[in-house]
């Protein structure tokens, strides 16, 4: 009883669980019971952050819209603050989604609202200098800082998106501390939340509904104007007229049979992972041959530092802190980085930590005492940074082939440097970074000559992602991009992408408020010529 209701024994009621009994169109996929044909208007693949904005502007424009997500549904009570169900049930492969040769972990969602139900709440618009830099590159038209502005700030307002008012927790405390020491500019995060209870389990799925995911914004909004949201429904397969000009349907496999949705328009918003892989698996025209290339992943380095008073990085906001003053010191030198704080929940800790044996079982005791940072790295903008690609395994499903190359690993070594700096400033008693060859250093000159002695090749220095962009770059230049500014895939009259598998490069920042912004623009602009046209 306790487990399945979290959030009623709180008082605090299930939104969606709520909208389905009144009558919300919902269908399980996986309880399909025979082949069948479905219409609409619109077809969104994916309900993530481009899908759930897309699918509320859309609907409340009038048009019958049906949402597919390849995922489950899972729903305030459902959210538990429990590790282990949340990584099963919310994440893609179950948190263990990895790159083609084992060197970085891959954390998405795979649920109804996408990563937008398991993220930390960070939402950052898209930095001037990448919106200049895809202008110049790119030939990306109408999205300058001052042009994407106003669509920012409508989706900041629609989703309480503002700067953390709450004090930070230790954990991130630690960041602004060693900053200020070393006279380091850093500033206050925006969260999409309201009501927070600042917890600190935003990753495991918010059980008070205070995180503005797409599961209790968006998506109920469109429900209520008569969308479907169908679920446990992986899209297998673009259908396309003989021409290879238009999309005619998805096909969907389920246990009994095949769904085949018809529409007058289809809006792709699976990913910077699934929605590539879908294309290939579709044969689309892709005359360039550029489905999948380009893919970038903001690489992810650590560190972990203990102190003497108690740090308890589990509890409250997860960040709400950050520092970009490594980050654009060269827009298309060496690789730039932002730096924040994760939370550290028990299970995530033990696999970070790198250790085993009693000596794991020591750092894990301590764990109250401990603090976190990482660096994300901001890959594409130079010609070392090419990115990786998305290959397709013989199944069908998705590889991603990203190499982490000698430019990535002088950036990582040098965020290794600079984070655990910060952390002896901040008054650390000892640092270890997650490196394989990493101790716990007691003072800076010894940690720094072991980093500067760390081998940096694949598998040795522990690195993460849950930022995937690219893979169908967006801009004008039909030899490197496939979707133009308004997210119209350039090959298919009616094919549009509204998610970060447009970025021509990574943001450099943490993506979800950039694709609101994006998703919320050419959305608009689709509602507007969709109901021109009918």
């Amino acid at each position: 009883m306790a487990e399945r209701n979290f959030a009623e024994i709180r008082g605090i009621p299930d939104p969606v669980l709520k909208g389905i009994n009144q009558g919300w169109r919902t269908l399980d996929g996986s309880q399909i019971s025979q082949s069948q044909t479905l219409k609409a208007d619109v077809v969104i693949i994916g309900s993530g952050a481009g899908g759930g904005t897309s699918a509320e502007i859309l609907a409340q424009a009038g048009l019958k819209v049906i949402i597919l997500e390849a995922g489950p549904l899972k729903t305030t009570n459902d959210f538990d603050m429990d590790e282990t169900r949340a990584y099963k049930n919310l994440y893609q492969e179950h948190a263990g989604r990895m790159n083609k040769d084992g060197s970085m972990s891959i954390l998405q969602g795979r649920c109804v609202g996408g990563s937008t139900v398991i993220n930390w709440t960070s939402s950052f618009r898209t930095p001037k200098q990448t919106l200049q830099y895809w202008q110049d590159e790119f030939q990306l038209k109408n999205c300058s800082e001052s042009e994407m502005a106003p669509w920012f700030e409508k989706m900041e307002t629609r989703l309480n998106i503002s700067p953390w008012p709450v004090p930070p927790n230790e954990n991130n405390a630690v960041l602004s501390r060693g900053a200020e020491a070393l006279g380091i500019p850093w500033k206050t995060i925006p969260r999409n939340v309201l009501g927070c209870w600042n917890l600190g389990y935003c990753g495991t799925g918010c059980p008070t509904n205070a995180k503005q995911s797409m599961l209790v914004t968006t998506i109920p909004a469109a429900l209520e104007k008569d969308t479907q949201l169908i679920y446990n429904a992986p899209a297998e397969q673009l259908i396309f007229d003989d021409k290879k000009q238009k999309v005619l349907g998805v096909k969907i496999k389920t246990k009994a049979g095949e769904l085949e949705i018809k529409a007058d328009t289809f809006v792709m918003a699976a990913g910077g992972i699934n929605s590539p892989a879908l294309m290939l698996r579709s044969d689309a025209p892709d005359p360039e041959n550029l489905i999948g290339k380009r893919t970038f992943l903001h690489p992810v380095a650590f560190s972990f530092a203990k102190f003497d008073e108690e740090i308890a990085p589990y509890y409250g906001a997860p960040q709400s802190v950050y520092s970009d003053h490594y980050q654009w010191q060269s827009v298309t030198g060496k690789v730039g980085y932002k730096l924040e704080v994760p939370p550290l929940h028990p299970s995530l800790t033990s696999a970070l930590l790198l250790g085993h044996g009693p000596e794991h079982v020591k750092d894990m005791q301590s764990l109250p005492h401990l603090n976190a940072m990482i660096a994300l790295m901001r890959d594409g903008f130079n010609e070392d940074s090419i990115g990786g690609s998305i290959e397709l395994a013989e199944d069908g499903s998705p590889i991603i082939d990203y190499p982490i190359n000698d430019y990535l690993w002088q950036g990582i070594q040098d965020a290794h440097f600079k984070m655990a700096e910060l952390q002896f400033a901040a008054g650390a008693k000892a640092v270890k970074l997650a490196h394989i060859d990493s101790e716990w250093y007691s003072s800076w000159s010894d940690c720094k000559t072991a980093i500067e002695n760390f081998p940096y090749i694949s598998c040795r220095p522990l690195v993460g992602s849950a930022h995937v962009m690219g893979g169908l770059a967006m801009g004008e230049d039909k030899n490197q991009c496939l979707v133009d500014s308004q997210g119209k895939y350039h090959y298919l009259d009616n094919l549009f992408v509204f998610d970060g598998s447009v970025f021509p490069t990574s943001i450099g920042a943490n993506p979800q408020l950039s694709i609101y912004g994006m998703a919320c623009k050419n959305a608009t602009t689709l509602a507007k010529k969709s109901l021109k046209q009918g």
